[in-house]
């Protein structure tokens, strides 16, 4: 067999080492850089990979992958297509040569992490392991590995595990505008719906991102309901970063109706109670929140269901409803989770203190 891993770049120097270090394994390495500025391409050329560099105007994602993929020789088994901020696990070339029996594509673990705990917030399945002539790349973000030969095989490999630091996380340059380009190739595409609802919710558009969400939500009625679940919890953010919130309320408990199995739409509606000083209502749904130990896999987990954020506003409401010991308690897991948090550490000393009052 012969394993070839291949990647787009631009100003990902920081990346480089630890990159390499999980990728050669391979017998070759390939990366078409896009036009970095700083010494990305100095230090993967050093390296002993072999570098390209090309200027894509207008950018698309399909067209550098597409371009990536080119570089890559015809004899090539397999090809493994990664990101500079991704890390594989070790092994995983004698996984592929253990398990490999002659398919187009292979499907492995993606895992996006968190550092603060090393829990993986986000698990799924990827499948960008391919044989050489079989696909193309197409769409200009979120791009999709598409077959052309109508000869499709795949195989899983569940052994094999790729890494993301959610840490690491940037937005591509121009995101929106990719978006909206993708928009206008797959007008009908639930995903593109999704993902413009979304980013129009974080660039604070909110009624662009009600109205294609709800695009999303009208044509997904078969979709797994765990997304389903986050489109109505963005609307209901939205809605609450409108001050409109009886409408919040409504969207968050459709979401929980929806997939009552997520943390997510729980602390959300904690976090709106929170701002409508309604502690014990706080109180209950981060409670509840509590009762979900693990995330949920195939779905990407919000940061704060699973980092110290839970157990924070846990000793929030506790303080205000008098709960004191119990504010404690959550502060100390909080802390044990992000112990250099100073406000969680001066929250304490406070609540402290009023216990210190109480008992005397």
């Amino acid at each position: 067999m012969k394993i070839v891993v291949y990647a787009i770049c631009k100003n990902e120097s920081k990346f480089v080492n630890r990159w390499f270090n999980s990728m050669k394994e391979a017998d070759e390495i390939y990366v078409l850089d896009t036009g970095s500025t700083d010494d990305t391409k100095e230090k993967l050329e050093k390296l002993g990979v072999i570098v390209k560099t090309v200027i894509i105007e207008p950018f698309r994602f399909d067209t550098a992958r597409n371009l990536a993929l080119e570089m890559l020789p015809q004899d090539t088994t397999l090809c493994v297509a990664t990101n500079l901020d991704e890390v594989f696990n070790p092994g995983w070339r004698k996984e592929l040569e253990k398990n490999y029996h002659g398919e187009t594509k292979v499907i492995y673990n993606y895992n996006s992490m968190a550092y603060q705990n090393n829990i993986p917030i986000n698990n799924f399945y990827l499948d960008r392991i391919h044989t050489r002539n079989d696909y193309k790349w197409t769409s200009p973000i979120h791009e999709v590995l598409t077959n052309i030969n109508q000869n499709e095989t795949k195989v899983l490999i569940s052994s094999i595990t790729l890494n993301y630091y959610l840490n690491d996380k940037r937005k591509p340059e121009n995101y929106l505008k990719l978006l909206e380009l993708r928009n206008e190739e797959k007008p009908n595409d639930l995903n593109t719906f999704y993902y413009l609802g979304k980013e129009y919710m974080e660039n604070n558009n909110y009624q662009e991102a009600i109205l294609n969400l709800t695009k999303y939500l009208k044509l997904s009625n078969k979709i797994e309901t765990s997304k389903r679940a986050s489109a109505m919890r963005f609307i209901g953010r939205c809605y609450r970063n409108l001050e409109y919130f009886d409408d919040s309320i409504m969207w968050y408990k459709k979401s929980l109706q929806e997939a009552s199995y997520i943390r997510d739409s729980y602390i959300e509606l904690a976090f709106l109670y929170y701002e409508l000083k309604d502690y014990k209502k706080m109180y209950t749904y981060l409670k509840q929140a509590l009762k979900i130990k693990k995330p949920k896999t195939n779905y990407q987990n919000e940061i704060f269901s699973w980092n110290e954020t839970i157990y924070d506003f846990l000793s929030l409401a506790c303080y205000y409803l008098n709960l004191i010991p119990e504010g404690l308690t959550y502060l100390d897991m909080a802390l044990k989770i992000n112990p250099t948090n100073e406000r969680l550490k001066t929250n304490k000393v406070l609540m402290e203190k009023v216990l210190d009052t109480l008992t005397k």
